[in-house]
């Protein structure tokens, strides 16, 4: 397995636990409101519920990003070899390492931090389509691309 590979499995892993414990919570939200339902009644009941909807709708927002970036990583060819930069590329810069994908936590592997971006985010956008020597400027910063898988 490739350092890639490694990268782009742990994020799909990261991915796949948050997804699971977004939908548990939503349905654990989705059956006590159920529970308060059969029991009570009232403003403060009524309050609660309102509460316990607002949150399932949170959640479900949550879900659908997490699903979005799922959705990005496994239609991503992580074996193509890339000589610019753009979606699926490990873009390695003389300060950080990039992994071009979706905007996900940055993680360590194997003593190495990765930063995973959006090509839509604003590095992204200053990234897109550069080349092995390439110079950007971001937020005061010059980065040079060292290499790029």
């Amino acid at each position: 397995m490739t350092f890639k590979q490694k990268i782009h499995s742990h994020y799909i892993q990261l991915l796949e636990k948050k997804i699971k414990t977004q939908r548990k919570q939503i349905s654990d939200l989705a059956e006590d409101a159920q529970n308060d339902a059969k029991g009570s009644a009232g403003d403060k009941h009524e309050t609660a519920l309102s509460m316990m909807h607002l949150e399932q709708e949170k959640l479900s927002q949550k879900l659908k990003e997490a699903l979005e970036q799922k959705s990005i990583l496994e239609n991503m060819n992580v074996l193509k070899e890339n000589r610019l930069v753009g979606i699926g590329s490990l873009v390695y810069t003389d300060k950080f390492l990039f992994f071009v994908s979706a905007a996900l936590p940055q993680t360590n592997i194997d003593g190495t931090n990765i930063i995973s971006l959006s090509l839509e985010s604003p590095i992204g956008k200053v990234m897109k389509g550069r080349r092995v020597g390439d110079e950007f400027s971001f937020n005061s910063t010059r980065y040079t691309i060292l290499k790029i898988e």
